[in-house]
C-alpha cells in the first residue's frame, strides 16, 4: 500500500515528529511504501494568490474557483501543486499530521488544501442535476482510497469528551473529516488523537507510540466513519436537506450524517494521559 503522510509542525523534536517516525517506522516494516510532504521544511506557499494561476491575465480580476478551475482544466498548476496532486493520485491512503491550534488545524496545513485541492481535481466533479449533486461526499476523484488523521491536542482529553468544555472531539474535527476529506471521496478512519502533549514522559510516549503502531498496522482493515452518501438516497437533491425520516429520536448536529448515530461515540481513537 502506497501511504502518504501530510505533516505540519514546524519542530523536527516535537511530539508530532516522533510520532510521525513511529507510523513511518511500523508502515514501512509492514511492507508499505511512505512518501512524506513535511509542509514547514518544503516552506510551503499558505495563501493563495495570483501566483498560483500563472495564466491570468495581469489586468484580469481574481477569482479563486474560477482561475482554479481554469489552472487545472489546462494544466497551468504551480509545480509544487502539480506534485501534491500526483503525490495523492499515488497513494492508497492519505494521513493528516498536525498539532491541534485553536480547534483546527495550523494555518499551513489549511493553506495545503486550499492550493491543492483543485477545482476539478477535488471539487467541481461530476454531475449536476435535479438527481445528482455532483461526485462529492463519499463520490469524487479520490474515492476508494483511504483517509486519517493523526492529532496532538495540548489539552485533557476529559475536555474533548461529550460534556467537556472544549466540544466533543469528534465534532471539532468533523470539518476536516467529512468537509476536507469525505466531501472528494476518502473513506475517511477514525482520527487517532493524543492528548495532554506538554505533559509527556517516556513512559507516556511509549504508550502513545505503541497505540500508534496498533493503528499502523491496522490501516488497511479499520473500519471508516460511516458518514451518509450524498447521492445514496439520503439527501434530498438538490436541496441537500436529510430525510426527515431517517433524523432519528436522539441524533443532533453532525451525528445526524452517521448512517449509525451511535458510531459518533465510537470515531476516535484516543490514547489518554
Amino acid at each position: 500500500m502506497n501511504v502518504l503522510i501530510v505533516f505540519a509542525h514546524p519542530e523536527p523534536k516535537s511530539l508530532s515528529a516522533s510520532l510521525r517516525d513511529v507510523a513511518i517506522q511500523e508502515l514501512e516494516a509492514a511492507g508499505h511504501t511512505v512518501r512524506v510532504s513535511n509542509l514547514h521544511a518544503m516552506r510551503w506557499k499558505s495563501a493563495v494568490d495570483r501566483t498560483d494561476f500563472p495564466s491570468l491575465a495581469p489586468d484580469e480580476r481574481l477569482i479563486p474557483v474560477a482561475a482554479s478551475k481554469q489552472a487545472f482544466s489546462t494544466d497551468t498548476l504551480t509545480d509544487d501543486v502539480k506534485a501534491e496532486i500526483e503525490k495523492l493520485l499515488w497513494a492508497d491512503t492519505l494521513i493528516l499530521q498536525f498539532p491541534l491550534w485553536w480547534f483546527s488545524m495550523p494555518a499551513i496545513l489549511k493553506g495545503w488544501v486550499d492550493r491543492v485541492f483543485a477545482y476539478g481535481f477535488a471539487y467541481g466533479v461530476g454531475e449536476h442535476s435535479d438527481k445528482r449533486w455532483g461526485d462529492r461526499y463519499g463520490e469524487g476523484t479520490l474515492a476508494g482510497k483511504r483517509a486519517m488523521l493523526i492529532v496532538t491536542a495540548g489539552g485533557w482529553e476529559e475536555h474533548y469528551a461529550p460534556r467537556g468544555i472544549n466540544g466533543p472531539i469528534d465534532d471539532l474535527l468533523f470539518p476536516i473529516n467529512h468537509g476536507i476529506l469525505y466531501y472528494p471521496g476518502y473513506n475517511v478512519l477514525p482520527s487517532f488523537v493524543t492528548y495532554s502533549t506538554d505533559r509527556f514522559d517516556d513512559v507516556r510516549f511509549e504508550a502513545a507510540a505503541e497505540s500508534l503502531r496498533d493503528r499502523m498496522r491496522t490501516l488497511e482493515t479499520t473500519r471508516p466513519i460511516p458518514y451518509r452518501r450524498q447521492n445514496g438516497g439520503d439527501y434530498h437533491i438538490p436541496a441537500m436537506q436529510l430525510r426527515a425520516e431517517l433524523s432519528g429520536s436522539s441524533a443532533s448536529g453532525f451525528a445526524l450524517h452517521l448512517k449509525d448515530a451511535a458510531a459518533s461515540t465510537q470515531s476516535s481513537s484516543r490514547k489518554s494521559a
